[in-house]
């Protein structure tokens, strides 16, 4: 069951990385942003989709599950805490393992690096980073009913779909009402930008 976490809305993004920006902020990873701007449809639509790390629930933490120096905790409340630097080896074995592609290796420093949910902060009950900044409101953080009560008739799904494998996670993305279906895994389809269907990704369906 979603509690306080993270709405991803692409229709709302504009591609302004302010998110990137303020997650580069963090005193946990000043320097180096967690978060990754994608591009589902580059050179053919200007739409974007902020990438976070989903905090996968079930099956719980693929990433973790194949990290051979278990680096990677997932707290009691569900958040997958990026690879702890006294244990990550750099192997990549959670790269390969997460369906979103969010963890990242820094080469150099032998580490892999993720976005945490800003646990530093949402421990407290503030907001990440990203969704603090964020000018349009892809990034929604709070829970399922105060998005519902700034947006009334908003829909969302924790529920994607890779071939015959289903994820649920701990952070939602934004659907079209009448989506009731799991999303489809891989680069996420926009329908929608703005409230006008984007050709070619799937609109109408």
């Amino acid at each position: 069951m979603l509690g306080r976490t993270i709405f991803i809305d692409p229709g709302r993004c504009i591609g302004c990385q302010a998110c990137v920006s303020a997650c580069r902020e963090c005193d946990s990873h000043r320097g180096t942003s967690m978060i990754h701007l994608d591009y589902p449809d580059e050179g053919h639509s200007v739409a974007s989709l902020p990438t976070v790390c989903m905090h996968c629930e079930d099956p719980v933490a693929p990433c973790a599950q194949v990290c051979p120096a278990d680096a990677i905790l997932v707290t009691a409340d569900g958040v997958v805490q990026e690879a702890d630097p006294t244990r990550c080896i750099g192997c990549g074995n959670c790269v390969s393992a997460c369906p979103f592609g969010v963890p990242k290796i820094d080469l150099e420093a032998k580490l892999q690096m993720k976005c945490n949910l800003c646990y530093d902060r949402t421990s407290y009950g503030l907001a990440p980073m990203c969704a603090t900044v964020c000018p349009t409101g892809a990034l929604f953080y709070g829970t399922l009913e105060e998005l519902r009560n700034e947006r009334p008739g908003v829909d969302v799904s924790s529920y994607f779909a890779f071939g015959d494998t289903v994820i649920s996670t701990g952070v939602a993305m934004v659907v079209p009402a009448e989506h009731r279906a799991p999303v489809p895994g891989g680069l996420l389809p926009l329908v929608e930008v703005n409230g006008r269907a984007v050709p070619g990704n799937g609109a109408g369906r």
